[in-house]
């Protein structure tokens, strides 16, 4: 058996420039989806990218995806939310911030050589 992975590499289209922004952050899975929590909130920039569009790329270990992130509203789905920051309490040590999920809606094209 293959252990985790730390890191999850998600790719956001940037808000203003429509540039691809890739950033490296830990995550956790939870019932089938990926979710990553902001340490900085809603000042995240990768964050304010997925609130402008919706429509992300994931890299997780070998396997590559296209998803819909969204951000979990605590007042909404408070035990979700807190499932979430104990997953990753106890996989990383921490879990305090935003919860983000991402749901794959099909696999990403694969890369060119």
């Amino acid at each position: 058996m293959t252990a985790e992975p730390t890191y999850l590499y998600l790719t956001t289209t940037g808000r203003r420039s429509g540039r691809p922004r890739r950033i490296e952050i830990w995550f956790t899975r939870h019932e089938g989806h990926h979710y990553l929590v902001a340490e900085h909130g809603l000042k995240a920039q990768w964050v304010q990218n997925l609130l402008a569009n919706r429509t992300v790329r994931v890299r997780v270990g070998a396997a590559r995806f296209r998803g819909s992130a969204r951000v979990v509203d605590h007042r909404r789905e408070p035990e979700l939310v807190s499932e979430i920051r104990r997953l990753s309490e106890a996989k990383y040590g921490w879990g305090a911030g935003l919860v983000v999920e991402i749901r794959r809606t099909r696999p990403a094209a694969k890369a060119r050589s």
